[in-house]
């Protein structure tokens, strides 16, 4: 058995995402992948592969939390699901062939562009 120094940065970025997640209804991903690679030291496209199969359970736990608290208007996110789907499918597609620097390049202009949309 492994001593808790080894999964303990592990279980710390899990924790961050998680209540990022929770606490705003999204974004675990936009920590977790730093937190992936710089503490718990995975390569970038593992990193972000990795943070798809974090993020599913996290946000299955953080629906039945707002489920239970009366805040979940399903009947507003319905519409999103076809686009979301083929977009995570075409995502995923495009994941294999792009560089790894491009990718942060990418991610990062998206946090960019997210964090001033919301600011302004």
């Amino acid at each position: 058995m492994k001593s808790w120094k080894t999964w303990l940065p592990f279980a710390v970025c899990g924790g961050a995402a998680g209540l990022i997640n929770g606490f705003f209804g999204a974004g675990g991903g936009m920590v977790l992948v730093p937190l992936l690679i710089h503490l718990g030291r995975l390569p970038d496209k593992e990193a972000f592969a990795s943070s798809i199969a974090i993020i599913l359970p996290l946000c299955i736990v953080s629906l039945f939390v707002y489920g239970k608290a009366g805040a979940l208007p399903l009947r507003d996110a319905w519409p999103y699901l076809l686009g979301g789907f083929l977009g995570g499918l075409l995502g995923g597609l495009l994941f294999r062939r792009v560089p790894p620097q491009l990718l942060h390049r990418i991610f990062g202009a998206l946090i960019v562009w997210g964090g001033l949309r919301l600011l302004l």
